[in-house]
């Protein structure tokens, strides 16, 4: 799943720890998120859109489905 965490974050200028500390997670969790090596829970998609203001869809784009074989 791609996302814009990072540059949200950059934006507002705020750090990894920083977003961390408001949604309740690790900053190796935002720093997974932000690297694609790990998706959200939904409650924590929706936690980081509002840290953000923004919608989840604002926020995250899935990954194209995989044709049927």
């Amino acid at each position: 799943m791609k996302n814009r965490i990072r540059v949200l974050r950059a934006e507002r200028r705020w750090s990894q720890a920083e977003l961390a500390a408001q949604v309740g997670v690790s900053r190796n969790s935002i720093i997974s998120i932000e690297n694609g090596h790990f998706d959200p829970s939904l409650s924590l998609a929706f936690a980081i859109a509002d840290a953000f203001g923004c919608k989840i869809e604002d926020i995250f784009e899935r990954d194209p489905p995989k044709p049927k074989a």
